[in-house]
């Protein structure tokens, strides 16, 4: 059964029990980490993923909380001797300040390192980021404070779509990807620049005519707050929950 797994659900701030927000998309061929804020490894090994399955990496954005753990990662992926090439998708914004800040840890003076393919999506509503027999897989440049990317996930054998709004504004290209999906899964830090509320994640879902919707990247710990769910269910008659930390929803 091909499914997304949430790794994590947290804003920018994490705490004890909410790592910063990043999921891995799970078909019976490819297996496509979305962002990498620290090392996934063992959060994955705990999904019964295991790092060397992970065809694909898919960077959102360049903001420390979705990006800082590639480095990390692709190191930690290199010391347990790693072979399967790995494709990382982005846009031309964020791929090139993370081949810079490789190229600053002197990656290309580790030795037997396995092959890494950047591919740059272009800055275009709808594009094909990946097409294989598990799903297919759309990136529309959304309304964030840098360049960023929403996904939308077509699953082959179910019929079933998920879009993923990432880190953005209302706008209509969330509404474009999440249009008739079987689940949204959209951040809700608040009604503040470069983001949304989970008020608005639900007008949203509601514009689009989804199914439901899963809220993501919303403030925990401290900064919780209570009325998260309350004003979303009050703008969305279908089924609203919160995302959690290794929560899977299947498709």
């Amino acid at each position: 059964m091909a499914k997304i797994i949430i790794l994590g659900s947290s804003n920018a701030i994490a705490d004890k029990d909410h790592e910063n927000a990043h999921m891995v998309i799970v078909g019976k061929t490819r297996k496509v980490l979305v962002d990498s804020p620290r090392n996934p490894i063992f959060r994955l090994k705990d999904v019964g993923v295991n790092f060397n399955d992970i065809t694909d990496l898919v960077l959102t954005h360049f903001h420390p909380d979705h990006a800082s753990g590639i480095p990390l990662l692709l190191m930690d992926m290199w010391l347990r001797g790693r072979e399967n090439p790995l494709n990382i998708y982005g846009l031309d914004h964020a791929l090139t300040r993370l081949e810079n800040l490789m190229d600053a840890f002197a990656w290309d003076m580790w030795p037997n390192f396995f092959s890494v393919t950047f591919n740059r999506i272009p800055s275009q509503k709808y594009s094909p980021l990946l097409s294989c027999m598990d799903f297919d897989i759309y990136a529309s440049e959304v309304c964030h404070m840098i360049p960023t990317i929403g996904l939308r996930v077509e699953f082959k054998e179910s019929g079933k779509v998920a879009a993923y709004s990432c880190d953005t504004e209302p706008c209509n290209e969330v509404l474009r990807l999440a249009h008739g999906v079987d689940a949204l899964i959209h951040e809700a830090s608040g009604d503040f620049l470069g983001h949304s509320s989970s008020k608005q994640a639900a007008e949203c879902a509601t514009k689009a005519e989804a199914k439901k919707l899963y809220l993501i990247h919303y403030p925990t710990g401290e900064f919780w707050n209570e009325n998260l769910l309350e004003d979303a269910r009050k703008h969305f008659n279908g089924e609203v929950e919160l995302t959690e930390d290794f929560m899977e929803l299947e498709f």
